[in-house]
């Protein structure tokens, strides 16, 4: 379970994360939606310990993350997998490699089981066969599903996804956010998505929470953000010209 507790962070006298209270349950898909700058990505920071909040908590199965350093931090990093908005491909490297990168990392595999775990990654994201081409020949569907398949590999139980489907076709963006459902109910894994995307997140997440000037103004299932008369909620979900946005 991920558990924030009054987070704050200020950044030159600017407050980016205003007093976060926000609680994922084990097993949850969990989508953080809201403007630009609202602080959406700064959440993810938080949790896998990329960033340190200036007041608060931030507990991932009862540990408090904030309060990590040297060996202990890099153990919770190792407990999770994340897809960057850029995907974070290296160009110089094929796919197999792009892909088998953490596991190199983080355990000791010998060769053969690498390569499998690579092919049975790119099976499940539907692209077979994929292993020595290059990213430069990629489209950018492909680039995220690739970016997928290097977050999961590890088997990592908590997964975060920072824009999956940015700059993709309302198609291709669908497909990428079923594929990212059906990975984390088939690995049980606890997710918390980042997407501009609200329409095709929505019909994929279990709950949501609305950023919006660095404080979290709804935090509840998804069919409780669909139906919520907070004018915030109505206004994003709805996309209405006017009002407190």
């Amino acid at each position: 379970m991920i558990r924030l507790e009054r987070v704050y962070k200020d950044f030159s006298g600017r407050a980016a994360l205003v007093n976060v209270n926000l609680t994922v349950p084990r097993g949850c898909l969990y989508g953080l939606i809201g403007p630009g700058a609202a602080g959406k990505t700064l959440i993810l920071k938080t949790i896998s310990g990329l960033l340190q909040p200036d007041a608060g908590g931030v507990f991932v199965d009862g540990q408090d993350v904030s309060r990590l350093q040297g060996e202990a931090l890099a153990a919770h990093r190792c407990r999770i997998g994340m897809q960057f908005q850029n995907n974070a491909l290296f160009d110089f490297m094929t796919v197999a490699d792009n892909i088998a990168f953490p596991l190199r990392r983080l355990l000791s595999l010998s060769d053969d089981q690498v390569r499998e775990r690579v092919r049975e990654r790119l099976e499940r994201v539907a692209l077979p066969g994929f292993e020595d081409r290059l990213p430069g020949g990629l489209s950018g569907g492909q680039k995220r599903r690739i970016g997928i398949a290097r977050a999961t590999i590890t088997g990592a139980p908590l997964i975060l996804y920072d824009e999956p489907a940015a700059g993709l076709d309302p198609v291709s963006s669908l497909r990428i956010f079923e594929l990212l459902r059906a990975e984390q109910q088939a690995a049980h894994t606890t997710v918390v998505m980042v997407s501009s995307d609200i329409d095709r997140l929505l019909r994929v997440t279990d709950r949501v929470g609305l950023m919006h000037q660095g404080e979290l103004v709804f935090d509840g299932a998804t069919s409780e953000a669909r139906e919520s008369t907070n004018p915030v909620v109505r206004q994003f979900l709805r996309g209405l010209p006017n009002g407190p946005l």
